[in-house]
């Protein structure tokens, strides 16, 4: 049997996708729709819901037998936490090994790595294979209490300087800014340091 035009089926069917549910103050989260293929669908679905409509959020699991929902890692989640340890197995062992799992700094490192990554901007990987590729550059700074974030230029504008030595100032300056930037946007304190290579400090937001 389906309910409404959402396609939520109530008979045994396992059904493994998105789903939209009403959070559940006082009980278990009661589903309104899906399964949905994938978690855009599910938020454009939510989107088109009346002002009158209970809230829901898009929700990943398997329905079960009693109509509710078994929550599961989604197939995108999965996928963001293979790329974010990718991520951060690029940082110098002498800046994340340094640190003990439950430091504050270790959290703060995390949190800049994942907003970098989910802005589309890579860590600079130092010793892999793409090391000339350049990318975000960060260190832990005990005595600043925070995270330096700088950008390193592919080697032809950092070590080649194909475009000349006021080019590479010039993009490198505009890089900072624009990581510093971002950071500010996500929440975090930025600090702006001076200098030819520039940079910023990161601290936790308030």
């Amino acid at each position: 049997m389906a309910l409404r035009s959402s396609g939520l089926r109530l008979d045994n069917e396992v059904r493994l996708g998105w789903w939209l549910v009403v959070e559940g103050q006082d009980g278990p989260d009661r589903l309104v729709a899906g399964p949905f293929p994938d978690r855009s669908g599910a938020g454009f679905a939510a989107a088109l819901r009346g002002d009158d409509d209970e809230p829901v959020r898009p929700v990943y699991g398997v329905r079960r037998a009693d109509g509710g929902l078994h929550r599961r890692p989604s197939p995108e989640d999965l996928a963001w936490l293979a790329h974010l340890g990718d991520q951060l197995d690029r940082l110098p062992e002498d800046g994340a090994g340094a640190l003990a799992e439950d430091d504050p700094l270790t959290t703060l490192l995390v949190e800049v790595t994942a907003a970098l990554a989910e802005s589309g901007l890579p860590l600079w990987d130092a010793t892999g294979a793409g090391s000339a590729l350049g990318g975000a550059c960060l260190a832990v700074e005990t005595a600043l209490d925070g995270v330096v974030v700088s950008w390193r230029q592919h080697d032809r504008m950092s070590v080649d300087q194909v475009h000349g030595a006021e080019t590479d100032a010039v993009v490198q300056r505009v890089m900072n800014t624009a990581l510093g930037d971002v950071l500010l946007v996500r929440g975090f304190d930025v600090e702006t340091l001076g200098g030819v290579a520039g940079g910023c400090v990161v601290r936790g937001g308030a």
